[in-house]
C-alpha cells in the first residue's frame, strides 16, 4: 500500500508527458487518450533543449562528489581510526556548518562571485559550493563507517609490518566500502537536486537541470507535458544510481546499527 502511495504520482506525471500538449491542459491524464513522445522529443531537439543543462548537473555533481570523498575519508579516518585531539569540538564544528540556512548565504557568494572574482555563470562556482555543502555530511558519515573497523585488526596488522598506506589499502577499504558508496550517493543525490544557488549563480552556460525545468513554469503559460517530461529526465540518474548501489547503499546505512 505504502509502494502504491510513491508510485502512483510517478505514474500520474509519466501520463502526462505522453499526453499531446492540448489534451495536458484540459483533461486529466488517461491510459485511454492519445499518446505519445512529442514532449520528450521537444524536450532535447528544440532550440532551448535540456542536453546542455543535464552535463552540467552531471559535471557539478560527480566532480564534487569526487571532491567530498578525496577529502572526507582523511579526515574521518583522523577523526575515527586515529582520533585527533578534541576531535569532538572538530566534529561539532563540521556540525555547525549546517546549521546556517542555505538562503541566509545566497547574498555574499552572489557579490563575491560577480563583484570579486568575476565569474558568473560558471560551473566552477557550483563545484565548489555543492563540496562545502556536502564535505560536513560526508565526514559524519565517514566517521560512523570508519568507527565500525574493529581497532584489532588493524593492530594486528601493524604487528605483522603493514605500513598505512597498506593498512588502508588492505584493511579499512573493503570494510568501508558500503560506507562510500552510500555516503557518494547521498552527496551525489544531493547536489543533482539542489537548485537554490544554481538558480541565483547560473543563466545560460552553466544552468542545471533543476533549473532548466523550473523555467518551464511561467506566468502566462506552464509547459505541462514538458515539465512533467523534464521532471522524468532528471530524476533517471538518481534512480539508476540508487538502483546500481542498493546493496551497498543499505549495507553502509545499517552499519551501527547492531552491535
Amino acid at each position: 500500500m505504502i509502494g502504491f502511495v510513491f508510485v502512483v504520482p510517478i505514474l500520474w506525471m509519466l501520463l502526462t508527458a505522453l499526453h499531446p500538449a492540448d489534451k495536458v491542459q484540459t483533461s486529466r491524464p488517461s491510459w485511454g487518450a492519445p499518446l505519445t513522445g512529442t514532449n520528450f522529443k521537444q524536450l532535447f531537439s528544440s532550440t532551448s533543449s535540456i542536453k546542455p543543462a543535464l552535463l552540467n548537473s552531471l559535471q557539478g555533481s560527480v566532480i564534487s562528489t569526487l571532491l567530498v570523498l578525496v577529502l572526507a575519508i582523511p579526515a574521518a579516518y583522523a577523526l575515527s581510526i586515529r582520533p585527533v585531539r578534541k576531535w569532538s569540538d572538530v566534529m561539532f564544528f563540521f556540525l555547525s556548518t549546517k546549521l546556517l540556512p542555505p538562503v541566509a548565504g545566497i547574498l555574499p557568494i552572489y557579490l563575491f562571485t560577480v563583484k570579486i572574482i568575476k565569474m558568473p555563470d560558471n560551473i566552477i562556482i557550483l563545484i565548489i559550493l555543492y563540496t562545502s555543502m556536502n564535505l560536513p555530511i560526508a565526514v559524519w558519515m565517514m566517521r560512523s563507517f570508519l568507527s565500525e573497523v574493529p581497532p584489532a585488526i588493524i593492530e594486528a596488522a601493524g604487528l605483522d609490518g603493514a605500513g598505512t598506506i597498506m593498512i588502508l589499502r588492505k584493511i579499512i577499504a573493503p570494510i568501508a566500502l558500503p560506507g562510500v558508496a552510500a555516503t557518494s550517493l547521498i552527496c551525489f543525490i544531493f547536489a543533482w537536486n539542489e537548485q537554490l544557488y544554481a538558480k541565483v549563480l547560473t543563466s545560460v552556460n552553466a544552468q542545471t537541470a533543476p533549473v532548466f525545468v523550473n523555467t518551464l513554469i511561467q506566468t502566462e503559460h506552464s509547459y505541462l507535458g514538458q515539465l512533467s517530461a523534464g521532471a522524468l529526465v532528471i530524476s533517471i540518474p538518481v534512480l539508476v544510481a540508487g538502483f546500481a548501489a542498493q546493496d551497498k547503499l543499505v549495507q553502509g546505512l545499517s552499519l551501527g546499527a547492531v552491535k
